[in-house]
């Protein structure tokens, strides 16, 4: 099976130090960049957002010639996984078409988070939406915030909850605004937060912070899958 756009979905974001890894090859930021995005920016042309980091599946949804290929984190068709949670967002996309139309421009995708199925954090979907986008990207490049929130209102999609919108936040604070449920509907402690650096008009850097005491993946152990929304 060949990756349609001949590359992964989405990469991974590092940490902040005293994050807790998830796998051997998470690696973490700079302490530069660190300072920026939680203490002090270089100049009023740095903009720090922070959302709350939801716990599901990394998928995407590309549009090429014309075509919607809904994929998998590591780019594969969605279709071809052999995960049930994976197959049910390609249904979930062929449903939704015409929201993800409005949206994507040719050669463009949208990467969100698919909470189907729990993952290490159980959700309660009740009223919420299971997809959750994050990013709008052509290759390697990301939409920049403002854009990115008007682009996902034509298709009507809920966005992960803003924790800090303009100036850098740091962890301890992050984590109060956070809460013990976190702000879509978390029934266990929420996983962390994504800190976004801006800057002229450009994504400059990303990173985040996973609660110490986050067990990845724990609910993927039980033999009957956890499910937060079926359809």
């Amino acid at each position: 099976m060949n990756k349609p756009l001949g590359r992964k979905t989405y990469g991974s974001i590092p940490h902040i130090q005293g994050s807790h890894a998830c796998t051997p090859g998470d690696h973490y930021i700079e302490a530069g960049q660190s300072a920026i995005a939680t203490t002090a920016v270089r100049d009023r042309d740095d903009v720090v957002i922070v959302q709350e980091k939801l716990d599901g599946s990394c998928v995407g949804v590309a549009l090429e010639d014309g075509v919607l290929i809904p994929l998998g984190r590591a780019g594969y068709p969605a279709v071809s996984s052999p995960h049930l949670q994976h197959t049910m967002f390609h249904d979930w996309v062929r449903l939704n078409e015409d929201r993800f139309r409005a949206v994507l421009s040719n050669g463009e995708r949208l990467v969100g988070e698919w909470l189907a199925q729990a993952h290490g954090t159980r959700y309660d979907l009740d009223g919420r939406e299971p997809f959750v986008p994050f990013d709008l990207m052509v290759g390697m490049d990301r939409e920049v915030w403002g854009h990115f929130i008007v682009r996902i209102r034509e298709g009507e999609f809920a966005m992960p909850p803003t924790v800090s919108l303009g100036r850098p936040c740091s962890v301890k604070r992050a984590f109060e605004i956070l809460g013990d449920r976190g702000h879509y509907g978390a029934i266990d402690k929420p996983e962390g937060c994504i800190w976004r650096v801006e800057r002229h008009d450009c994504v400059d850097f990303m990173c985040k912070f996973v609660r110490p005491d986050y067990v990845a993946g724990q609910y993927l152990f039980d033999e009957t899958p956890v499910w937060n929304w079926q359809p």
